[in-house]
């Protein structure tokens, strides 16, 4: 749940603060480049870092049964992905196609964050609609995955010169971290509530 509020927050509020920024033209990775850049560095790495835990956690839950493996391997890969494209920096104005090696790399990873969220997401959903604890997030946990695919399509157009998105790539990309990142919070928000609820419960006092 912090991370998801942490990483969003970081980029919102250090976008509106970064001179000669636009966060509907340039990518959240572009804070990375410049004096400052250390900032949204250590954002992709604590927030990497604190997804990695979730996933570790949503294993242990989802033990067995559909998505026991697939799911929580998927988002400890984006929290590896997000901790590994904080030190490599981006190229400006790119996310698919980089130029140098630390860019090449980042790239690499950022494909990896924006390939898996989806995935995870209808990964999830085959768990949360059988499983009564999670079946409230059925419909959001579809939606969302339904989001996420189609905002790399338009993401990825929005990479070409004189496309209609060119402009708003930024915002496009916004858009889709938002999305992903608010369903990491719902998820890990529901988690927390069961396990405290279950500590609360008679049968759980000594």
């Amino acid at each position: 749940m912090i991370g998801a509020v942490l990483f969003v927050s970081v980029f919102t509020v250090y976008g509106w603060l970064y001179p000669g920024y636009s966060s509907t033209r340039m990518f959240v990775s572009e804070l990375s480049v410049g004096p400052h850049g250390w900032v949204q560095i250590l954002n992709f790495v604590l927030t990497g870092t604190l997804v990695l835990a979730f996933g570790r956690g949503l294993a242990a839950h989802f033990s067995t049964g559909a998505a026991s493996r697939a799911g929580p391997v998927l988002v400890q890969i984006i929290g590896v992905s997000l901790i590994a494209s904080g030190p490599f920096i981006t190229d400006p104005s790119a996310v698919f196609e980089q130029s140098s090696v630390h860019g090449v790399v980042h790239g690499i990873f950022s494909a990896l964050v924006f390939t898996f969220a989806p995935l995870t997401c209808f990964v999830f959903y085959r768990r949360f609609r059988r499983d009564p604890l999670w079946r409230p997030l059925t419909g959001w946990t579809l939606a969302t995955g339904v989001v996420l695919t189609f905002g790399i399509g338009v993401l990825k157009i929005s990479q070409q010169p004189g496309s209609g998105f060119f402009e708003w790539k930024g915002l496009v990309q916004r858009v889709f971290l938002v999305a992903f990142m608010t369903w990491i919070f719902a998820v890990a928000s529901r988690l927390r509530h069961h396990y405290r609820r279950q500590e609360d419960s008679p049968q759980a006092q000594p």
